[in-house]
């Protein structure tokens, strides 16, 4: 059955909440995201900014450079979210049919739905823009893949310094034409390796690879090939998903310095792993892998894992096996830009009741406790005496 699918983005997120909390900020080139002493990066930029040419996940320093009276803000997440929210349920009043994919941005279901598409895609634009202040860009198609390249196309139109608040309709059957013409970076699957492939054989437009045979494109990719292939004519049979499955839990801090203290690289490991423990009890999961992540000065990376043989939620738990991961690959005095803690393999909360037993239930009593005055009063409110940092023993 033919599809109507609808998607949203909204224009320099981050950047227009901060406008509505500050409208003195309209105009001005600013960016939400970390210092540069901090090695920080940018997170989103007022489109004043992007005409000096800065642009999203830049380093600060070099936003800097680029333009030297820049602003910096720090994150708001809260109030982030709860514009989020209130966007996803204007949505919802279109159509039940939503997938959120991140915080500013979302596909619409529209085919069971009479009115006509492009009617139905400015009534939304405008209520959001209207109703929340905040500028957002749509594109409607017969598939996700098309939406999406299309809300992309139309934000490339903007006028310098001004939010695009782009509409693009591609009409049904004509998904592989409106394609046709465009670099072969906008397709997804298509990062810099495969462009750089593609244009060895003189493949640089979307086109390029839909008129090639499939062949070539298995023979070059694989089966990766095939996929490629297909979404160059247009062709995307993923439905709308109203809901995600989580894979994962994770937790990790860059250093403002590469650290090279043993006490505080474990302090800050047992913090993180604390973390994900809560936000693991939160969601009411628990999870069989810990995983350790670490990167060097030099920007290598590296992960290590543990598999238990029951699913855990407890702080404890956690901090032993990536402190016991993090003694096993790390030299004593080796300096550390990053450090992470994650946990997968979650099972059903049923299972994991059987699982913990009676021993632990006094354990989990007082693990809500903590909870309750950590949620109430901070993290640093109660806190296990290993846990502690000097400065916060000796007060």
């Amino acid at each position: 059955m033919p599809r109507t699918i609808l998607h949203l983005d909204l224009d320099a997120f981050f950047c227009a909440v901060e406008e509505l909390n500050d409208p003195s900020l309209r105009g001005v080139p600013f960016a939400v995201g970390g210092h540069p002493e901090e090695r920080g990066v940018v997170s989103s930029c007022s489109y004043a900014a992007r005409s000096f040419g800065v642009r999203s996940a830049m380093a600060m320093a070099q936003a800097l450079r680029l333009c030297p009276k820049l602003r910096i803000l720090d994150h708001h997440r809260r109030g982030y979210e709860e514009l989020s929210e209130k966007v996803m349920a204007r949505l919802r009043e279109l159509s039940p049919l939503v997938e959120q994919i991140s915080i500013d941005e979302a596909f619409v279901d529209l085919s069971d739905l009479r009115e006509e598409s492009r009617n139905m895609a400015m009534r939304i634009q405008a209520r959001v823009r209207d109703e929340l202040g905040l500028p957002n860009s749509v594109g409607v198609a017969g598939n996700k893949l098309v939406a999406k390249i299309a809300t992309e196309v139309g934000k490339k139109g903007a006028r310098n310094g001004e939010p695009p608040n782009a509409l693009t309709i591609v009409p049904p059957g004509q998904e592989a034409a409106f394609l046709d013409p465009l670099p072969v970076s906008m397709l997804w699957g298509v990062g810099p390796k495969t462009e750089a492939r593609l244009a060895e054989v003189g493949i640089r437009t979307i086109g390029d690879i839909a008129r090639r045979p499939e062949t070539d494109l298995l023979r070059w990719f694989g089966e990766n090939g095939r996929e490629l292939w297909r979404h160059a004519q247009g062709i995307d049979e993923r439905p709308v998903v109203t809901e995600h499955e989580v894979k994962s839990i994770s937790q990790e801090v860059t250093f403002a310095r590469d650290l090279r203290d043993d006490r505080a690289l474990e302090e800050t490991l047992r913090d993180l792993a604390g973390q994900v423990a809560r936000r693991l009890r939160r969601a009411d999961l628990a999870g069989t892998t810990v995983k350790l992540k670490l990167r060097w000065p030099d920007f290598t990376t590296l992960t290590r894992q543990t598999t238990l043989p029951h699913p855990t939620d407890q702080d404890d738990e956690i901090q032993a096996i990536a402190l016991a991961l993090l003694h096993k690959v790390r030299p004593s005095g080796k300096a550390v830009r990053l450090i992470g803690v994650g946990v997968s393999g979650f099972r059903p909360p049923e299972r994991q009741l059987e699982l913990w037993g009676q021993e632990d239930e006094k354990k989990r009593r007082l693990q809500e406790v903590v909870d309750a005055l950590q949620e109430k009063f901070g993290q640093q409110a109660i806190r296990r005496g290993r846990d502690a940092t000097k400065k916060n023993r000796d007060r």
